[in-house]
């Protein structure tokens, strides 16, 4: 599974993302549906944090359903490469065009989502990547979100106070 060997190449950067990264190499080599939502337990999702060339400003959007400032993605919906899925989320969640054929994994999250319209309580084990593209770019919302904006790099806890996202941003700082 090339899921697998990308992971497995992977090296976490800080001490909870470590127990996030062998909890979801367990779970994908336990579940071969792992792709797919139907996996009521969980499931693999991918995202990407969008950034401009220079890692100034990040490009977020305001979540309807969570009600919280993230990056685009989503789920994989049996799909196993999260590479082609982070981007379509991308594209259809901004609205930004992204071209990239390789990509290394930039973070790894397992996080909880709650009970919504009969599906159950789940975690979501999320594979992210790092994509640039110009700020200048005027992203696009969609039916899910509330707003996507690009929003500079030192105002972002006045956005979010999200771990996974802070995480992320501290990683291209360094």
């Amino acid at each position: 599974m090339e899921l697998l060997k990308k992971l497995q190449s992977y090296h976490p950067t800080e001490g909870n993302e470590t127990k996030m990264h062998t909890d979801f190499l367990s779970f994908i080599s336990t579940y071969e549906n792992c792709f797919e939502r139907s996996l009521l337990t969980g499931h693999v999702t991918a995202s990407a944090l969008v950034v401009d060339p220079v890692h100034q400003k990040v490009l977020l959007l305001h979540h309807k359903k969570l009600g919280r400032w993230l990056q685009p993605g989503g789920h994989c919906d049996g799909n196993p490469d999260t590479l082609e899925v982070a981007l379509t989320e991308v594209q259809e969640e901004t609205g930004l065009a992204i071209s990239v054929n390789e990509a290394p994994v930039f973070d790894v999250d397992i996080h909880r989502i709650p009970e919504h319209k009969g599906v159950p309580e789940h975690l979501h084990y999320d594979v992210r990547y790092l994509f640039e593209a110009s700020s200048d770019q005027s992203p696009e919302q969609n039916h899910e979100t509330n707003a996507v904006r690009w929003i500079n790099v030192r105002d972002i806890e006045n956005y979010t106070t999200e771990e996974s996202i802070l995480r992320m941003i501290r990683k291209l700082t360094f």
